[in-house]
């Protein structure tokens, strides 16, 4: 298996090459589990280059590009709690043609390497309850459920999660 590569997404251009495949991730992995307009509302207020770019600057995130060589084939936004002791792992998404090949464990270790050189003591994320893979994915690396919540994120939808955690 290859070596992944992470660059940090601090320029213009790399957010926009993050918020384009956002946008190609989104609307093709998540037609089974949400509605197309959902979708689009989704990803313009959380994944947009505008909503990325305020995240960076005023809400303590960072994303990363994954590279395989010379293509980008992810990317995942986290948030350190240093009050908590806790990082949240806002976003962690592959390409189709990336899946199933041991990649996710590697952005894993980068995720974990990072929470721990900061200090903390757990990774959190929140994951929609219908998303199976997902969670069995999550729930092999070590995440449990720790509670449910819905989350109403305006334009008349919600997100229906579990809220996953891997203590360090």
């Amino acid at each position: 298996m290859n070596t992944l590569e992470f660059e940090i997404a601090d320029t213009k251009e790399k957010i926009k090459q993050l918020a384009d495949t956002a946008d190609e991730i989104w609307h093709e992995y998540f037609t089974c589990i949400l509605s197309e307009s959902q979708i689009d509302y989704m990803v313009d207020k959380f994944q947009s280059e505008k909503a990325v770019t305020e995240q960076i600057a005023n809400k303590n995130y960072s994303y990363y590009l994954v590279r395989l060589g010379e293509n980008l084939i992810g990317y995942v936004g986290i948030s350190p709690e240093e009050e908590t002791k806790r990082l949240f792992l806002s976003k962690f998404y592959l390409k189709k043609n990336a899946r199933g090949r041991g990649y996710a464990s590697q952005m894993f270790r980068f995720i974990f390497d990072i929470a721990k050189s900061r200090g903390l003591t757990s990774v959190y994320l929140t994951v929609n309850k219908h998303n199976d893979h997902s969670i069995a994915v999550y729930e092999h690396m070590g995440f449990c459920k720790v509670k449910a919540q819905v989350a109403d994120i305006g334009n008349g939808f919600v997100m229906d999660d579990f809220v996953m955690e891997k203590v360090l």
